[in-house]
């Protein structure tokens, strides 16, 4: 049975979804108004890696993800670049759901702009107003009253014992320290906001009033639940640092206005470290994906597969040291893997069947496999799992006794772990058709080698590798491969 931590209780917990039918998951989107760093990019990971395991395991998922495209940074950085908000969201949007597909993360089944629910966000204001939740500040803002909420703080387990009540905080983001009255709609400042302002028509004491201004953060991502998963959800994600406040102010809005519990779960990743220090631009250690890359020219998808890996052997939990000398030993690793699979095509199996004592072995690395993902998703004892099947799997090609059947049954064996993984390269398993002329070149370099005219072996070796195949040497032959 599936058991997972819930950051809410702080404690190892069994996996009962509110309906058996449909699991109802929600994660954080991004705020593009840059391109996201890796940090940024490890939240997704883990993300993935929880919404691929419960579909492996067999759970039916419905997945949400916002973006921010209405933020203190997104009209910051429009207003400077003297462009359009939607075209400053859109761009970096565009260039966040590379990131994803590069690293293999499966997208949100519904993607959702914010700026698409201003009439959502409106109406929950007017319900925590009418709730007397909320009230109207003095220059148009409305705020949430938190000491209302008696719940408050219990998520991010806050002392308020010392709390100043109708303290108002209005920027996004603030630590703990600041616990206050958070901006519900912040009211429209020319100097800031430019262009950019929706109108909120609500209604205070029986007066109809209209506010000039946008939303605040936190009660985004509570009407996108709202509007798409309804009042109450299975499982809530993001990364540690959304804990407080953004996190706890969902709840207290959500649960304000609808008088049940939010989410039955909450998930959160640890924080990504650069050589165990907090990226930042100002100590030279911020980096995009594009960044890491650009470092890798030739070896690009063992980057974005080997980023992955990374992932992978961390707990989700823990804080992700990033170096990148743990970068090139997860490349290799990958890399490693896609040997085998090279030695799996090459390899030309025996007729016969699945013997008894091989189809054992194989359940018993399934049923492993499973438990450790069943363990709050430990990926990192599930590729412990992985590596010894590798093992297992080029054992049996060395010894040359894996029948055809038994071959098939390994590569749905490596499919089926894929489904969480994502790092393997299938296409290495199709057989390589290559033209007479190389045939014979590669028979012409091997008979040099022979006859130790290393310089002619050499010259056909690069004249092969300029046609775009490599030559590989093993004990059985030798083969040509697509370089």
């Amino acid at each position: 049975m599936l058991h997972l931590h819930n950051t809410l209780t702080r404690q190892l917990e069994p996996f009962r979804p509110l309906r058996q039918e449909s699991v109802k998951v929600y994660y954080c989107g991004p705020t593009p108004y840059n391109y996201a760093h890796i940090g940024n990019l490890r939240a997704y990971l883990f993300e993935d890696f929880v919404v691929r395991t419960l579909r492996y395991l067999g759970w039916r998922v419905d997945t949400v993800m916002n973006v921010t495209d209405i933020d203190d940074k997104t009209i910051r950085d429009s207003q400077k670049q003297g462009i359009p908000l939607k075209e400053l969201t859109e761009r970096y949007t565009e260039c966040f759901l590379e990131d994803l597909a590069k690293l293999r993360v499966v997208p949100a089944d519904k993607i959702v702009p914010i700026s698409t629910l201003v009439d959502d966000m409106v109406k929950m204001i007017q319900t925590l107003l009418d709730k007397g939740y909320a009230y109207v500040s003095e220059d148009g803002s409305v705020y949430y009253s938190i000491s209302k909420f008696k719940k408050y703080g219990e998520l991010a387990h806050l002392d308020l014992s010392g709390m100043i009540s109708n303290v108002r905080i209005s920027n996004d983001e603030y630590e703990k320290d600041s616990v206050a009255d958070f901006a519900l709609w912040k009211a429209y400042d020319a100097a800031s906001d430019g262009e950019n302002q929706w109108m909120a028509k609500l209604t205070v004491d029986g007066k109809e009033i209209e506010l000039p201004g946008r939303p605040g953060w936190h009660i985004e991502c509570s009407a996108c639940n709202m509007r798409y998963h309804g009042p109450q959800i299975d499982i809530h994600m993001g990364g540690i640092d959304n804990l407080f406040p953004h996190h706890q102010n969902e709840v207290a809005q959500t649960e304000a206005c609808t008088g049940k519990p939010f989410a039955k779960y909450w998930m959160h990743g640890g924080h990504l470290l650069v050589d165990n220090k907090k990226m930042a631009k100002s100590a030279g250690n911020f980096y995009t994906l594009r960044d890491v890359a650009a470092k890798y020219p030739n070896r690009e998808t063992s980057v974005y597969r080997g980023f992955r890996m990374m992932g992978l052997q961390t707990q989700y939990r823990e804080n992700f040291n990033f170096t990148f000398d743990r970068l090139e030993a997860a490349m290799r690793t990958v890399e490693g893997f896609d040997e085998t699979f090279r030695r799996l095509a090459r390899y030309a199996a025996k007729d016969g069947k699945v013997r008894r004592d091989f189809r054992n072995e194989l359940q018993g690395y399934v049923q492993a496999y499973v438990e450790a993902l069943e363990n709050d998703f430990s990926t990192s004892e599930a590729l412990a799992v992985v590596f010894a099947f590798q093992t297992f799997v080029n054992a049996s090609i060395d010894a040359g006794v894996m029948t055809a059947p038994e071959k098939e049954s390994v590569v749905e064996m490596f499919r089926s772990f894929d489904a969480v993984l994502a790092i393997f390269d299938f296409d290495l398993l199709k057989t390589v058709s290559v033209t007479p002329e190389l045939d014979m070149m590669l028979e012409d370099r091997n008979r040099a080698k022979a006859a130790k005219d290393y310089a002619a072996a050499d010259r056909l070796r690069d004249e092969i590798l300029a046609k775009g195949y490599k030559i590989v040497d093993t004990k059985d032959g030798s083969f040509l491969e697509r370089a």
